[in-house]
């Protein structure tokens, strides 16, 4: 191993958690010579390596550790935000663990496993095994974000968008106009997914993707940001304007009809706005990512929402779902978040107010205040289901 180092080989390196020195010293000798080890005694230790050293292509762990057991580690590297970690090869060490044990960790994501006692021919061909499909997929994956076209979907791929969205950064620069970018979404996909299996979810979004595509002008671009998440390129547009569109969208798939298998999905849609000067933004990367951190903000408000700028406190509502959210707002201080269906909520209280009225003779002017709501209602949501065609 020595000598592939001095020569320019660097081998793989291989990470082997186990509190057993002996365990540990077994495993290493199989793969002395085919591999770099590194080592770890306990899941804890394992997980702060992971994160921190790039070079760890693979994980040969015991189930039984102190502080973190295989499981918890396992638990950790397939629901990490890193990618890398979500695909990398996991095996653990099978001892006298139960089925019950066994489908645990293939639930969890577990990429193989190895008994105690295996021998070097097997381990090694198991490994490259894992690495050679490992190394597969990332090439899959790095020939698809080189494509324009998601093959799903048909829209632009992530990557082409966010050159798209650079030229258009380019051009408004030099003309002293302005970009906007809309991030949409479909609320609550990964449930989607879980309720109705992957494929048909996409086939859900492939057609949230051609409702947008239908809504769109000509100049404007549409990529694909994330799973059941679009994003919108629109030159010359404030983000007030691209705020009333993504609402009329919004609306659209609330009132759609969509059927799955027989059975009607509800679906609600969240986005995320930003615009280039007003957000102060230096490329194209950082507007997409800061109208994708607004749509998460809005799908973690409950979703069913437009988030145009600012976070927390100083975020700009585009629309509130129903009055217990609008309370939820006013009870945050966000007062103008809630200002502009203030006329909406005020009538949908109406009831309440009457029967209070009745019960203890409070002699409320009812009658005028709802003459003054009506008036400045905001008026009743376009009916688009069609947009959205029955499956």
């Amino acid at each position: 191993m020595v000598e592939k180092e001095m020569n320019g080989y660097v081998p793989p390196r291989i990470l082997v958690v186990d509190d057993s020195r002996m365990v540990r010293a077994s495993i290493i000798k199989h793969l002395h010579g085919h591999f770099d080890i590194r080592e770890e005694t306990d899941g804890e230790a394992a997980w702060q390596t992971l994160v921190l050293d790039l070079s760890v292509v693979a994980v040969i762990s015991d189930i039984q550790m102190p502080r973190l057991d295989g499981f918890g580690l396992l638990t950790r590297v397939r629901s990490s935000r890193l990618k890398r970690l979500q695909e990398i090869p996991f095996i653990l060490v099978s001892g006298a663990e139960s089925e019950e044990e066994r489908d645990r960790a293939k639930a969890l994501g577990v990429s193989d496993f190895i008994t105690k006692g295996i021998g070097t021919a097997e381990i090694l061909t198991r490994l490259n095994h894992l690495l050679e499909l490992a190394r597969t997929r990332h090439q899959l994956e790095e020939s698809r974000k080189q494509m324009v076209q998601d093959m799903k979907s048909g829209v632009f791929t992530r990557k082409f968008i966010e050159l798209q969205a650079a030229q258009a950064l380019s051009h408004a620069a030099r003309h002293n106009s302005e970009v906007s970018v809309i991030v949409l979404g479909l609320d609550n996909f990964d449930q989607i997914i879980e309720d109705i299996g992957t494929d048909l979810a996409d086939q859900v979004a492939t057609r949230f993707a051609q409702l947008l595509a239908g809504k769109m002008r000509k100049e404007d671009n549409l990529g694909i940001y994330d799973r059941g998440q679009y994003v919108i390129v629109s030159p010359g547009v404030s983000p007030a304007r691209c705020a009333s569109f993504a609402d009329r969208v919004r609306e659209a798939v609330k009132v759609a009809h969509v059927a799955v298998q027989g059975r009607r999905l509800q679906l609600t849609v969240s986005a995320g706005v930003a615009n280039a000067p007003q957000d102060r933004v230096v490329s194209a990367g950082l507007l997409l990512e800061l109208a994708a951190g607004r749509l998460h903000e809005a799908m973690q408000a409950g979703g069913n929402r437009i988030v145009l700028g600012g976070v927390g406190k100083d975020a700009v509502v585009s629309h509130i779902a129903n009055l217990n959210q609008a309370l939820e707002f006013l009870k945050r201080g966000q007062v103008d978040a809630v200002r502009p269906q203030a006329a909406e909520f005020g009538l949908q209280i109406l009831p309440l107010l009457r029967m209070l009225d009745q019960e203890f003779d409070l002699k409320l002017p009812l009658t005028q205040y709802a003459q003054r709501l009506g008036a400045g209602g905001s008026g009743a949501a376009p009916n688009m289901a069609e947009d959205i065609p029955e499956n």
